[in-house]
């Protein structure tokens, strides 16, 4: 996936910042979560963490999670993301993988969606992980990774929102 906004100050072509989600939501490769409006402001301050239950068939892949807050014309912009790089997977194995989206402060206004992006890179924000389990300095070859997310009762992927009490 490519870099949209957020902590990047590089070329005129990756404007940092909170910009428009939506293109990047709709990549088959991002998966999207979604709260319905919410009837009244929710502030949360701290740091925020996504618990992912994942599986890759690979022997290394990144899981990237990015925190967006969606207006009441559908726009959706970046609040905060985050990513952790697994190495040594066990492939098709599901394993707890905690990705850290650092800390913010942001009132999430009545009638917005906190919406949670999941996807497997944020190029050139991190660099790619070619999912091969080799160093990324004198990797050739990459391989498409077949990612899975589990969120059911005994593998409950969630994001952790340091809301404070109104």
């Amino acid at each position: 996936m490519r870099t949209t906004g957020g902590a990047v100050l590089m070329t005129d072509e990756f404007r940092p910042g909170p910009l428009d989600q939506r293109d990047v939501e709709a990549r088959e490769d991002v998966l999207v979560f979604t709260t319905e409006p919410l009837a009244e402001d929710v502030e949360v301050t701290g740091r925020v963490k996504a618990v992912l239950f994942a599986a890759t068939d690979g022997p290394s892949t990144d899981w990237v999670a990015r925190l967006c807050d969606v207006d009441a014309n559908g726009v959706s912009r970046n609040v905060t993301d985050g990513i952790v790089r697994v190495r040594a997977a066990t492939p098709g194995e599901p394993a707890e993988h905690v990705v850290d989206l650092w800390s913010t402060s942001i009132v999430f206004r009545a009638g917005h969606r906190i919406r949670v992006q999941i996807t497997s890179s944020n190029f050139p924000r991190w660099d790619r992980n070619l999912n091969t389990g080799e160093p990324e300095e004198s990797a050739a070859t990459a391989r498409v990774a077949r990612q899975q997310i589990f969120h059911d009762p005994d593998r409950p992927s969630r994001i952790v929102l340091p809301v404070v009490p109104g």
